[in-house]
């Protein structure tokens, strides 16, 4: 079996140690606050980065281009292994089909090569935790087209179940409408919002108070993930570590699940969060 390589974007805002302990080579976004371009994951740390948004600086986010897809995959293709990249969801950025673009071409300079780009319809931890899953049945054996089918067939369990302090935040991005955003954001009113499975996000519900919406999501994760065996649950949160270890604790009771990574997400997907933001997500009968 020829050796192939899993390759991801930035947007699966897993730590940067955590990627490179498994050799997983990442294509990174940009965005731009105050005049300066930074790179996903390379640039302001997470702290530094929501000061400035709480301060009320906006970011811009850019979407990954072709010619930066091809700097990550040339040195893999010389070394003569095939790629499979689990791209950002298409539902919010033109980063999959540049990472498309850019393997097309590709191909004609090595034709002997495989180069597999999929659309994850994830973002955030959802990519990741699906790349989590991907190398653990890469190790199991599995070839590049057997690993490509189960992704396929399974990239619609990860479940993402988000609470956020302001949809203002999305509806600057397009993320969302505005009108969504004027009802969800009412005085005390906290939205909950998911992954749906056009890898589009859409407002699911509201709560009052942060509480309430911290046990939302994991009331509606528990719900999905009946039937399944999480082995892994990933947490992420935009500047709230405090309330990200109590959905960790609500978790571990709850679920049973003692596999928790929590990190910081990422500052491109923080730039249409904004600070606040916390998320859940795990394996699931359907989103």
């Amino acid at each position: 079996m020829k050796d192939y390589v899993i390759t991801v974007n930035s947007t699966v805002d897993l730590p940067n140690q955590w990627l490179e302990e498994r050799n997983v080579p990442v294509v990174r976004l940009k965005y731009t606050i105050d005049g300066e371009t930074y790179i996903d994951g390379k640039g302001l740390s997470p702290k530094e980065f929501f000061a400035k948004i709480r301060a009320g600086h906006m970011a811009e986010t850019s979407q990954v281009n072709p010619e930066d897809a091809k700097e990550v995959f040339i040195p893999i293709l010389e070394e003569g292994k095939d790629i499979l990249h689990i791209a950002f969801s298409s539902g919010l950025s033109g980063t999959c089909n540049s990472m498309r673009i850019a393997a097309e071409e590709l191909r004609e300079e090595y034709p002997d090569r495989k180069i597999i780009v999929i659309d994850s319809l994830c973002a955030c931890l959802g990519e990741g935790l699906l790349l989590y899953k991907a190398l653990g049945k890469k190790k199991e054996g599995l070839t590049i087209e057997e690993l490509t089918n189960w992704i396929e067939d399974n990239k619609l369990h990860v479940c993402h179940n988000v609470a956020v302090d302001d949809l203002f935040h999305l509806q600057r991005g397009g993320r969302v409408s505005k009108a969504t955003a004027i009802i969800g954001s009412a005085i005390k009113i906290k939205p909950i919002i998911h992954m749906d499975d056009n890898g589009t996000l859409q407002v699911i519900g509201k709560k009052r108070g942060r509480k309430s919406a911290l046990h939302a999501i994991v009331e509606k994760t528990m719900e999905q993930a009946k039937d399944w065996d999480n082995d892994m649950v990933m947490i992420t949160h935009g500047d709230c570590l405090e309330d990200a270890n109590y959905i960790a604790e609500l978790v571990r009771e709850k679920m049973g699940v003692e596999n928790i990574l929590i990190n910081d997400i990422g500052t491109v997907i923080g730039s249409h969060t904004g600070p606040g933001v916390i998320a859940l997500f795990a394996m699931g009968n359907k989103r």
